[in-house]
């Protein structure tokens, strides 16, 4: 069966999907940069605007979905106010009731890129109704294996 087994996607490391992010007052902490908190809330909102573009949300959520089982975040240089950042996201695993989600915080200061912090989210697709997990849509899949540029296996 195609998707029976994990899908180890995008190895060479490219990031296709980006999302603004707008570094607003009330994330700031007393040390005047980014609370640590609010990485986790950038990286959601990547997360869902990745499912938007790539796969659509035209499933009824309370219904089936997706939960997020495990997140890490690597903390590498400190983001403040009016920093231009943006979120890059992609796929690189596909396995049957999960998928992991690879995160980069992208600041550009002088032109040039600098990565502010990285992570990763293991989600996990979910049954609301049944309460257990369920597998990946073959839907989802198909979107994200073209889109990640994977087409065969």
């Amino acid at each position: 069966m195609l998707f029976s087994l994990n899908i180890e996607l995008n190895q060479k490391g490219m990031f296709k999907h980006k999302t603004s992010i707008e570094i607003r007052f009330v994330d700031l902490d007393a040390f005047g940069h980014v609370n640590n908190a609010n990485y986790l809330s950038y990286f959601e909102n990547a997360r869902v605007k990745y499912f938007d573009e790539i796969v659509g949300w035209k499933y009824d959520w309370s219904k089936q979905g997706i939960i997020l089982a495990r997140a890490e975040i690597n903390f590498v240089s400190p983001v403040h106010f009016r920093d231009n950042v943006f979120i890059q996201v992609r796929c690189s695993r596909i396995g049957t009731k999960s998928f992991d989600l690879e995160y980069k915080m992208i600041k550009i200061e002088n032109g040039k890129e600098q990565l502010m912090a990285d992570g990763i989210s293991i989600m996990v697709t979910y049954d609301y109704e049944k309460n257990k997990s369920i597998e990946v849509p073959k839907e989802w899949k198909e979107a994200i294996l073209k889109f990640e540029g994977v087409e065969t296996l």
